[in-house]
């Protein structure tokens, strides 16, 4: 409550948990270095070691690789453009925060990690011989919003909270509901044709791995219910 002699309080104009900005700065920092510091043979190097290539998986034996499956996780804090990091950033913003603010920070950090490794085994489903790398926070930023669908996009009133509130909504009243069925059917459409049709900004002939962006987004609203602290508020 505010009194004569201060001004009354006001709302911040961003809420961004902790382990959120904890991704911000690792995702920056990555790039930061490849464009800055490293030179291209080094940042090429980088990119072969740390970006996730289907290839490695099928064709070297990377199922039995430790280092192949630390590729899995690593791609995700790597982006090819100064546009694609922060495209993603701001959507990490939007989704990430509520997300995290609702499950806490070792929860959000396990979800990015069991989405992002989900992303990419989709794209991998699909072209395993593939030799181009894939870089990008997109596939487990789409599993938050998956997750944030199965929320019904509900968000807590209370004064510096930006967690999702409420029950996990139940698959099928989920889909029966309006605003998360528009979003869903606009968000899988939108996603299938800028990955058949478009390119990344800034990344000349790269396409759009739409095939990780949907598994990612599966695993996040099927899977949210195994991620969130307390089903019953």
């Amino acid at each position: 409550m505010s009194t004569p002699d201060q001004p009354p309080a006001r709302e911040p104009v961003f809420n961004i948990p902790g382990v959120i900005l904890a991704i911000f700065a690792l995702c920056g920092a990555v790039f930061l270095v490849e464009t800055y510091v490293l030179t291209d043979a080094q940042d090429s190097n980088f990119v072969l070691d740390y970006a996730f290539i289907p290839a490695r998986f099928s064709q070297f034996g990377g199922f039995y690789s430790p280092a192949a499956w630390l590729t899995t996780i690593t791609y995700s804090f790597m982006h090819g453009s100064f546009t694609h990091i922060a495209v993603n950033m701001v959507w990490l913003a939007a989704f990430g925060s509520p997300l995290a603010a609702r499950i806490g920070p070792l929860r959000t950090s396990l979800f990015w990690v069991v989405t992002a490794i989900a992303a990419v085994m989709m794209h991998f489903a699909i072209y395993p011989a593939s030799p181009i790398p894939l870089v990008g926070a997109s596939g487990a930023i789409s599993g938050m919003m998956g997750a944030a669908a199965r929320f019904g996009f509900r968000r807590s009133t209370q004064r510096n909270s930006a967690a999702f509130t409420g029950p996990i909504l139940p698959i099928a009243v989920a889909l029966r509901t309006r605003t998360v069925l528009v979003f869903v059917a606009v968000w899988f459409i939108t996603n299938i044709a800028t990955g058949l049709f478009a390119v990344v900004p800034g990344e000349g002939a790269a396409t759009i791995a739409w095939e990780a962006h949907i598994g990612g987004f599966l695993i996040g609203f099927f899977g949210i219910a195994l991620f969130d602290r307390d089903n019953r508020r």
